[in-house]
């Protein structure tokens, strides 16, 4: 796998080294060699505990190359080892990074942990406990979605959509364990995850606006009803992992979207 930079090592360590810093890592599309004309650069500084607001996080431009400088102290980077929803987004992106500056294999030692890292029982547990409130957090989605349907109303739909994709999506990738490669590889990789041609996954399609319906690109009224019903399936998924005082309104919710959404096929037919 290549490495390469459209800015010097030397420029970003120079530029982004500082007192408290022990590292300064590249984690990203560069670090895994496939950085397009317009990725930018994800620059992590592990940081003193007391410096956990060392200057220069945030983004900066060098030339036309932007630069996403933030600091991760100890107590962050063990949440990566300890905490269901950091690991299934940290762990894969610590395991591919590529140190510029390693003081004392500060970081090494980190990266060392994480190829060695096993999702075991007591993450299980967490990731279930989190995914059930989850799955109740998102039922005010599911209401401005059926009620959005019954408006016809754009505003209502919006902010349903995002609930009913996203929330979703990021509800299993979290109790399922997939560790993922970053953002850009979240959709396609819960998916195969949980099975490419799972309805599961055929409804998370058209819920993110991605697949077809009747060969064109889904409406926003369509999307929001592939949400729906993808919060009916992803609790059918979760069900063993759903906590006994939020499955009643887990199981009401799908109820009403089960009946809402046969009532409007049944006067639409």
């Amino acid at each position: 796998m290549s490495f390469s930079l459209p800015v010097s090592p030397d420029l970003l360590c120079q530029r982004f080294d500082a007192p408290g810093v022990n590292a300064l890592v590249i984690m990203g599309s560069h670090a895994r060699g496939d950085a397009g004309p317009y990725s930018d650069i994800d620059l992590v500084r592990l940081v003193d505990e007391a410096k956990a607001e060392v200057a220069g996080a945030g983004s900066h431009l060098l030339g036309d190359i932007l630069v996403v400088v933030s600091n991760v102290t100890p107590s962050k980077a063990e949440r990566w080892f300890t905490e269901p929803t950091a690991a299934v987004e940290s762990i894969v992106g610590v395991r591919q990074a590529r140190p510029l500056l390693d003081r004392q294999a500060a970081f090494a030692a980190i990266q060392a942990r994480a190829h060695a890292f096993a999702w075991d029982e007591t993450l299980q547990m967490k990731a279930d406990l989190w995914a059930s409130e989850q799955m109740v957090g998102w039922v005010e989605e599911a209401h401005k979605g059926l009620e959005g349907l019954r408006r016809q109303d754009p505003g209502r739909l919006l902010n349903a959509c995002f609930g009913l994709s996203w929330g979703l999506t990021s509800v299993v990738k979290v109790q399922r364990g997939i560790l993922t490669s970053g953002d850009n590889g979240f959709y396609h990789e819960v998916r195969a995850a949980v099975g490419a041609e799972s309805l599961w996954s055929q409804l998370c399609a058209i819920s993110f606006g991605v697949a077809e319906v009747h060969d064109r690109p889904p409406s926003l009224r369509e999307r929001v009803v592939a949400g729906l019903s993808l919060y009916v399936a992803t609790a059918e998924l979760l069900r063993d992992a759903l906590q006994p005082e939020h499955a009643p309104l887990i199981a009401q919710t799908v109820t009403l979207i089960q009946n809402k959404l046969e009532d409007a096929y049944h006067g639409a037919s």
